[in-house]
This record gives structure tokens, sequence and C-alpha cells, in this order.
């Protein structure tokens, strides 16, 4: 197994940090790297997952929801083919530490093709989660500042 992973500090709270995180249809609007998601957010639940990181071709996934502990944690297993093949999963952490809150952003990758798929995608992959990043704490920290909590 391989993991990418990113952190970034938000001043923002959790809750206004999640609010944002799971307001899919807005993804848009805001998100560089993750297009767009749609589908279930419940445990067990099916999405369809559009991707693109910078100079390369949107990609689409169909991932099951692993996870979704409000406030703290979303995290889903998606496939690249078949099960086996190249797999990754994908999670969102929030976690408050010294009066800030820290979001993580990362994906455990697994299977067959990991080490050569990875060596290609990696770092567009983890300057997507990093760009990812910085759009939502520009977005957290702007609505934060501007309405003092942030409403989905």
């Amino acid at each position: 197994m391989q993991k990418l992973e990113t952190e970034i500090s938000i001043q923002a709270s959790a809750q206004d940090v999640w609010n944002v995180l799971m307001n899919f249809e807005n993804y848009p609007n805001w998100n560089p790297f993750i297009k767009s998601i749609s589908g279930e957010k419940h445990v067990g639940g099916k999405l369809k997952v559009n991707i693109q990181p910078e100079g390369m071709s949107e990609q689409q996934f169909l991932p099951n929801v692993l996870k979704n502990e409000e406030n703290r944690e979303f995290r889903w297993l998606g496939k690249f083919l078949v099960k086996g093949l190249f797999d990754g999963e994908h999670y969102f952490k929030l976690r408050e530490e010294d009066g800030k809150l820290i979001f993580t952003h990362g994906e455990n990758f697994s299977g067959l093709l990991v080490g050569i798929l990875l060596k290609m995608i990696g770092a567009k992959t983890k300057a997507g989660f990093e760009q990812m990043n910085q759009a939502l704490k520009e977005k957290v920290e702007k609505c934060s500042v501007a309405d003092n909590s942030y409403h989905a």
C-alpha cells in the first residue's frame, strides 16, 4: 500500500468546514481538483466522482462510501476497472489542534498496478489535493468572516 497525504490549517470551526465539504452540489463553483460529486453520502452509498488533476484529462470514479462521521471524517473506496488492480481509499479528516482546525486530505492506494500508476500520476494527484485544500481554506475562511458561519 502507498499513501498520498496533505494537510492544511483552516481558521474556522469543524462544522463550517464540514458544511462546505459535504455540499457536493457546490463543488464546481470552488473546487479545482474534484470537479463534481453526486450520490448517496451515507455509509454504503454509491458516489459518482469526477476529478481532474492539473494537466490531465478528467477521470470518473464510482466509489462506495466507507465512513461519514459528521465534522470528523468522510471516506470512500474506489477502483480502477476491477477491484485489486488499482484501488484508492480517499479520505477527508478534520481535527482540532491547539485552537485551530487541521484538514487532512489523502488517499491510500493498493493493487497490482499501484507502483506503475502512482509514478505516472502521484505528483499531479498530490498537487490536486493541495490545490483543493487551499481552495477549501479560502472558501471557508471567506464565508466564516462574511457570515460569522457558513450555511450550506
